[in-house]
């Protein structure tokens, strides 16, 4: 039984892990999606004014409630107040659901990427090869979805096997600067296109007649989500922090990284896709359609788009790892506060439970796609629960938690520990009262949109 908890090594460690986590597929298939439709300038300024704001004070309460208390989300919400242990429990169904399709999203990246860096770039922009794919048309092992989620699995099972500091740490100390270089790399490149420079003018220079408040919805929104709030997995990593740590510096250099990616994400695919298109942004779509399906098209329109391909899709696995990484050491951890069993044994279990879990999804768009849950694929239905349901009431608790019960002194106390709290005013205001406001319009959101009421 293990008695002392893991930790990172140091600040610079926690930073590149937690910018790791907030890292992932949200930044680069739904920001440049969502900046193409709302203004792209204006979004960008809007989403910017919330991260430093409505982002950064949900951030620093997770990251403090972690440090502070030393354990994962069940035993953390508990050792704040017992009124509210039933909130670590619902916090941690979000890793447990999202961890399982998410890699199953991560076996497709790899797949593509695969594809590539061997030669059959080419093949993936012909017809619907995404469409096939997913849906088991292919022959062969290579060309089962349930091949490669079952590799994705196992890749990110052996980053958390190998522990905090010697698995984690270190990988990320790796994957985040060269997603960085790879990004840059992508995004010039991809301004060398065509008629890319008009795309680039649409999305860096904000035309304020396109504001609305379906715009801050949006940015609201994907703030929310590209941040890994409400997941559990701040909390968890905010428990391997050092104490001697500057609690605010690191959540401000975490939300650079994470807007930096974002920005950059959109400078690839933004000018590269208007190109394409002919000066059309609208043409430019979200989700899988936009990674799988449009993006290897424009590839294979540029000159050395093989070369951009790889690029592209190893950067876009480095981002997936870092994500599917955090969400599972999550779990794990939650798994060995509970049952004090050795990490081998902890990691073993959960692996088997995102096997298990993950299979629905992977199957949902082949074998399976007549099998639906409220009119939903299995991975459109737990990404619905986990995202548009239990994220924004776990957010909304955690503030009623911190700001009305247990009170924002008790934040400010942890993060004072060693340094000033510059934005400590902020921080209260936006926790009491700015932010559940603003949390509720994000659920009320999500659900018209899946209503049908309402397109974010």
């Amino acid at each position: 039984m293990e008695k002392k908890r893991s930790s990172f090594s140091s600040r610079v460690g926690f930073v590149l892990a937690a910018a790791g986590s907030a890292v992932g597929l949200g930044n680069i298939w739904r920001f440049p999606y969502l900046a193409a439709k709302y203004g792209g300038g204006i979004f960008l300024f809007v989403y910017l004014c919330l991260a430093v704001t409505f982002g950064f004070a949900l951030m620093i309460t997770e990251i403090t409630i972690g440090r502070k208390t030393g354990l994962s989300t069940i035993g953390a919400y508990k050792a704040l107040d017992k009124r509210f242990s039933f909130l670590g429990w619902l916090a941690s169904l979000v890793p447990v659901i999202i961890t399982p399709y998410y890699c199953v999203i991560g076996g497709w990246v790899m797949k593509y990427f695969f594809e590539y860096i061997s030669g059959g770039g080419a093949a993936l922009s012909q017809g619907d090869y995404f469409g096939d794919f997913i849906g088991f048309s292919g022959s062969g092992l290579l060309s089962t979805p349930v091949f490669w989620f079952l590799i994705y699995v196992a890749v990110t099972a052996v980053v958390v096997l190998l522990g905090v500091e010697k698995g984690i740490e270190k990988v990320s100390r790796v994957m985040m600067p060269v997603l960085v270089i790879l990004t840059i790399f992508v995004a010039g490149y991809s301004l060398t296109m065509p008629g890319a420079i008009e795309g680039l003018k649409f999305y860096l220079l904000p035309d304020f007649k396109d504001f609305s408040m379906t715009t801050v919805l949006a940015a609201m929104g994907q703030m929310f989500y590209s941040m890994s709030l409400a997941m559990g997995i701040m909390i968890t990593y905010g428990s391997y922090m050092p104490k001697e740590a500057n609690l605010e510096r690191s959540v401000g250099q975490i939300e650079i990284f994470d807007t930096a990616i974002a920005f950059l994400a959109g400078l690839m695919i933004v000018p590269a896709v208007v190109a394409f298109n002919g000066g059309d942004p609208s043409q430019i779509n979200a989700g899988p359609g936009l990674m799988f399906g449009t993006l290897p098209k424009v590839f294979e329109q540029m000159a050395f788009g093989h070369i951009i391909g790889t690029a592209f899709f190893l950067l876009v696995m480095f981002a997936a790892l870092t994500s599917s990484i955090s969400l599972m050491e999550t779990v794990v951890s939650i798994v060995h506060d509970k049952l004090h069993w050795n990490r081998r044994l902890c990691t073993l279990i959960v692996t088997v439970i995102v096997i298990v879990m993950g299979v629905p999804s992977c199957l949902g768009y082949g074998p399976w796609a007549g099998v639906k849950l409220l009119g939903m694929q299995f991975l459109d239905f737990f990404d619905f629960i986990s995202n548009s349901v239990l994220m924004p009431i776990v957010a909304f608790l955690t503030c009623v938690l911190v700001g009305h019960v247990v009170g924002t002194k008790l934040v400010s106390d942890e993060v004072e520990r060693n340094f000033k709290f510059h934005r400590k005013r902020l921080f209260e205001v936006m926790i009491r009262w700015v932010a559940p406001i603003l949390i509720v319009c994000i659920l009320v959101g999500e659900l018209l949109k899946v209503t049908g009421q309402i397109s974010i």
